[in-house]
């Protein structure tokens, strides 16, 4: 039987000017031969989307890529929608000189964050300062390309997500993360371990799926049929002082973004259910006591706090690999990235169902969260249409703690459209990485974070 083939589909790359996330869908488009057509990269800082103009051009010219694709850079963004079936946003709201204060002006108080850019006190300055961006991002898709589907990669993911809704309730837009991908690998990993099974491939690992973004939970998960629950009980028992080294990007003392998987398992025997996150982003949701109380503490739980010294310093080299690349010095190391928005528009178009987890409005998918609220559960892409599969209901306790920060997002969203720097300081101050500091001390630092990165 002959392959469906797509040519011809628009996709606007909002943030083409990236020198990670773009590189990644390059790559993935160039590996799949099914779909075709043209990205129209817009970046605010314009020479970056045209060096991935160059860059992606110049994968035309290999014998070894599959997927034709037309890269242009374009300097408005109605340029970029027009005519578009695909919106993907990737970007980096601010600067790394804003992040650097999300992350270490807590610091100073005691307050260590291990990401910030979900929740904390990061978290919420870079939700404040994202909101606005996806507000007029939002209004520019509802004149230019209301009918696209948007894939949304930014930071803080629910929020993002749910300011494209607040503002153009209409929009066809998703929220894709892959840290469930990691729990995936790691019960892969799992099973190779405990029955002996060798290539075990994380997408055999069957699970359903229910949270929040970056604390998101899995309360059922098989391999071919089998309960791997009572499986990963007796696994983490056996790791949970230690840690689990498996990681194959190596061990957490030396890569930024690995961890030996102790708060994992420590929520796991806590609660019963397993926690799907990486631990750098599920310690932050929970009181600093437990995780980020100090440095130290950090290290005894085996995963890292990431400077943002270092990601300035990896842009930089970035930026030099992008020339290199742009000007043909270098080749394009074409490899699969394990990303799924491939995957997703194939099912979108209409060229096989398929099923991953996404963060979506939710519509009764998960019990005890409100409506509209946007969660991560399993969904089911088919044409132009995304079904989300019922998960249930979390545990009381667990419910509990995701609402606190639903709760919390909830207000910010508000605080942040309506300009309301009170209403934003009653989201912040409750926020649990907060828990032990005097609430005039939090007043503080919060009018410091918003002086420095101009917020309200």
């Amino acid at each position: 039987m002959n392959t469906i083939k797509t040519k011809d589909i628009q996709i606007a790359y909002i943030g083409g000017g990236s020198q990670g996330w773009a590189w990644g869908l390059m790559s993935d488009l160039a590996n799949e031969e099914a779909i075709s057509g043209k990205v129209k990269l817009y970046d605010i800082n314009y020479q970056a989307a045209y060096q991935n103009e160059l860059i992606g051009n110049r994968l035309l010219e290999r014998s070894d890529v599959a997927g034709k694709w037309e890269y242009e850079a374009v300097k408005t963004i109605d340029e970029a929608l027009t005519g578009a079936d695909f919106v993907i946003i990737s970007i980096l709201p601010g600067s790394f000189d804003d992040m650097e204060s999300d992350v270490h002006f807590p610091e100073k108080y005691g307050v260590y964050q291990s990401v910030g850019d979900t929740v904390g006190p990061g978290g919420l300055v870079r939700a404040l300062r994202s909101i606005p961006i996806f507000v007029d991002i939002a209004t520019q898709i509802r004149e230019y390309a209301p009918k696209a589907w948007v894939i949304n990669y930014t930071n803080p993911m629910s929020l993002c997500t749910r300011t494209l809704y607040a503002t153009f309730p209409e929009i066809k837009a998703i929220g894709c993360c892959h840290e469930v991908f990691g729990t995936q690998k790691l019960l892969a990993s799992m099973v190779q371990e405990s029955l002996g099974i060798e290539g075990v491939k994380r997408q055999e690992i069957k699970v359903n799926v229910l949270g929040i973004n970056h604390f998101t939970w899995i309360d059922q998960a098989s391999y071919k049929g089998v309960d791997l629950m009572p499986l990963y009980e007796k696994f983490v028992d056996k790791y949970a002082e230690n840690g689990f080294e498996g990681s194959e990007r190596g061990h957490w003392m030396n890569n930024h973004f690995v961890s030996a998987e102790r708060v994992k398992f420590d929520l796991f025997k806590r609660f019963g259910v397993i926690a799907a996150a990486g631990d750098r982003h599920l310690a932050e949701f929970m009181p600093n006591t437990w995780y980020l109380k100090s440095p130290e503490m950090v290290r005894e739980w085996k995963f890292g706090l990431t400077p943002v010294a270092w990601r300035k310093q990896n842009k930089q080299a970035l930026v030099e690999k992008s020339k290199r690349l742009a000007d043909g010095t270098e080749p394009f190391e074409q490899k699969m990235t394990g990303e799924e928005g491939i995957d997703i528009m194939k099912g979108l178009l209409g060229l096989g169902e398929f099923m991953t987890n996404v963060n979506i409005p939710n519509k009764g998918q998960i019990s005890g969260i409100p409506n509209d609220v946007v969660v991560e559960t399993n969904a089911v892409f088919s044409y132009d249409s995304v079904r989300p599969v019922l998960a249930g209901e979390l545990p009381k306790p667990v419910q509990n703690m995701v609402m606190r920060h639903v709760t919390n997002q909830e207000t910010v969203l508000q605080a942040a459209l309506q300009k309301d720097k009170d209403l934003a300081f009653q989201a912040f101050v409750q926020d649990p990485l907060l828990s032990t500091i005097k609430p005039e001390d939090a007043q503080e630092l919060f009018n410091e974070m918003l002086a420095k990165t101009g917020q309200l």
